[in-house]
């Protein structure tokens, strides 16, 4: 059970070759890629930043708490930091069990937490030339979310 940030590309097959289970009837995988558009604007490029040492302590804890939850036998997230081109695998998700529900799940609840609770940013690269920062957990449709709401006056 691991979560790691990683400065270099991802191989989705070697990571996968690390979860290897001879006890595993299942194995469900998520790869997050770079795409060219985002709330309506068209994206070139992406720059990830992450504070590392808090990242892999927190990723480390979802995965866990993902094995605590569920009925998996091994799980791991590696993000990518640095420039991402289009297409590009940014985020890669793997998990083993005996069965295919608890992996689906577990996979699921893994993405979806690291994308809420890991110290991660992202820089979206522009079309038109701009770009911005963006906290990969405030962004887009989770923020409906995940915001929190802001206090009465």
């Amino acid at each position: 059970m691991t979560f790691r940030i990683s400065p270099e590309p991802l191989d989705p097959a070697a990571l996968a070759d690390q979860l290897l289970d001879l006890r595993a009837g299942a194995y469900v995988e998520f790869q997050g890629r770079v795409r060219n558009h985002n709330e309506g604007r068209a994206v070139n490029a992406l720059e990830y930043e992450a504070y590392a040492a808090l990242a892999e302590k927190e990723g480390a804890r979802i995965v866990a708490e993902a094995a605590a939850r569920f009925p998996i036998l091994g799980a791991a997230c590696v993000h990518r930091v640095g420039r991402l081109e289009l297409g590009e695998l940014a985020v890669w998700v793997g998990v083993t069990s005996a069965h295919r529900a608890a992996a689906f799940e577990a996979c699921r609840a893994i993405i979806d937490e690291t994308k809420a609770r890991v110290p991660i940013w992202k820089k979206e690269h522009y079309a038109d030339g701009a770009s911005g920062w963006i906290n990969c957990a405030t962004a887009g449709p989770a923020a409906a979310i995940t915001a929190t709401p802001p206090a009465p006056r």
